[in-house]
Order: C-alpha cells, then sequence, then structure tokens
C-alpha cells in the first residue's frame, strides 16, 4: 500500500477515535454520509464535463475520502476493512474480465459487455437473486434507474424491435397527457409514463439519458447566462423584462451560437 494511502486511513482513524476524534466525524453513519458521497460523485463528473482536470485530482480524493469513511466504520463494527473492499473488487475484475486474465478470446467491446452482463446474471442467480431487474439500485437518479430498467429488459427480448416501436409509444403517450384536463388525479402519472417511453427513444439511438439531459441542462444555463448578461448591457435585467424580451435575446444566442 502506498504511502499517502497508508496515510489517508490513518487520519480517518484518527478522525473517528472515540477519545480524540471529531465530534462530527465520529457522529456520522452509513446513512449519514451518503448524502455527501452522491454530492462527491457529481462533482467529480461535473469536473470531468468542464475538462478542469486539476480540480478533477481533488474531486477524485474527496470521492476516495468517502470510500475511506465507509470502509472505517464497517472496521469499527468488525464487518470488513479498506483492504477488503480492494479484494473483493480486484476479485470482482479478474472474473469479469476472462478475455484479459484467462484464456476467453471476445474481439469487441460489444462482446466484452455482452459477456460482462451474461457474469453479472449468474452472479446474481448464484447469489439468490432471480429476477432480472435485481441490484438496481433506487436510490440511482430516475432518468438513469429508466434506462437500467429498460435495458436489463432489452437482455431478455423484452424491447421494441426498432426506434420506431419506441417512437409510436411516445406518441401514444402524448396523446393521453394532451386529452388529459389541468388537475386531472392522473396527470402526473400519465406524464412519468410519457418520460419512460421517452428514455426508451433516447437508449434505442444509443444514448445515456442522463447524459443527455447533463447536456440540455448545461446548454440551455450557458444561453439563459448570455440572455441575462444581454440584458444587464441594456441596463435591465429578466425580472423587468418581458417574455418576448426575452424571447428575441434568447433567439439571437441561438443564432449565433449556430455560425460559431
Amino acid at each position: 500500500m502506498s504511502q499517502p494511502l497508508q496515510q489517508l486511513l490513518a487520519i480517518m482513524a484518527r478522525l473517528r477515535d472515540p477519545q480524540n476524534g471529531c465530534p462530527w466525524d465520529k457522529e456520522q453513519t452509513y446513512q449519514t454520509i451518503v448524502p455527501y458521497t452522491l454530492e462527491e460523485a457529481y462533482e467529480v463528473a461535473d469536473a470531468i464535463a468542464r475538462e478542469d482536470y486539476a480540480e478533477l485530482k481533488d474531486e477524485l480524493g474527496d470521492l476516495l475520502f468517502q470510500v475511506v469513511f465507509y470502509a472505517q466504520i464497517a472496521k469499527e463494527e468488525g464487518r470488513f476493512d479498506f483492504d477488503d473492499c480492494a479484494a473483493a473488487i480486484n476479485d470482482k475484475l479478474i472474473r469479469r474480465h476472462p478475455h484479459v486474465f484467462a484464456d476467453m478470446n471476445l474481439a469487441s467491446s460489444k462482446a466484452v459487455l455482452q459477456n460482462w452482463e451474461a457474469i453479472k446474471t449468474t452472479e446474481r442467480t448464484a447469489s439468490g437473486k432471480t429476477s432480472v431487474l435485481d441490484n438496481i439500485p433506487l436510490a440511482m437518479p430516475a432518468l438513469s434507474r429508466a434506462y437500467k430498467l429498460q435495458k436489463r429488459c432489452a437482455q431478455v427480448g423484452f424491447d421494441w424491435p426498432d426506434v420506431q416501436g419506441a417512437w409510436d409509444k411516445v406518441q401514444e403517450e402524448i396523446q393521453e397527457v394532451a386529452e388529459l384536463p389541468a388537475g386531472a388525479a392522473e396527470l402526473e402519472e400519465e406524464l412519468g409514463d410519457l418520460m419512460f417511453a421517452l428514455v426508451n427513444v433516447v437508449r434505442k439511438q444509443g444514448f445515456d439519458p442522463e447524459k443527455v439531459m447533463r447536456q440540455a441542462n448545461q446548454k440551455f444555463e450557458r444561453r439563459f447566462r448570455q440572455v441575462e448578461q444581454a440584458l444587464i448591457q441594456q441596463g435591465s435585467s429578466p425580472a423587468q423584462s418581458t417574455l418576448d424580451q426575452m424571447e428575441l435575446l434568447w433567439l439571437e444566442v441561438k443564432r449565433q451560437e449556430k455560425q460559431s
């Protein structure tokens, strides 16, 4: 084990020391750390999206600290420690890469992913989990979980044969939503069905819906900030402007982006 990693584990143990540790760190549990873990994972993704690799180094360190934190709590409870976590992922990576660590021949990324999923299915069955949908975390972002549910079902043939079937389902769901009056009790459910169907289209087109939505968010934010700046230059602000005024600036921002 490297010296910096040994030091990190020692720091974590000191922070949790019952007598001389940090009061806040000593109070934490698996459950209370989860929000920080999710936040750190998103900050890693954000640094990558912005291609800020200096910040990425720091964010990956923060994320590693989360792993060390969980492992320290588990060690205190006599469940496992950091070395056990490392050993578990080592075993898993070797087991799921027989084309690298054994004599299986897999010539393409597609074949590798298919074999990976087949191994995972075998592992789920061996552990007593029989449903195709087992082990898909409830805490995943909703778009990502919808994507994962659909992918799992597609592996056993429960899927549209092509993207047109998925598009037809979206049109069907749009019609069902459009026919509902405002405030209808089932409107929320039908909107959920529509979003789920649209995730299917995104998946069938070969994209990750979480990534697609994240890019759309970034584009909207970038354009609206430019609208704000244009209004400031005019001595105004969004709160002082009409929708028509902001829409004209929005269209201008879009036009300039396309030209560039």
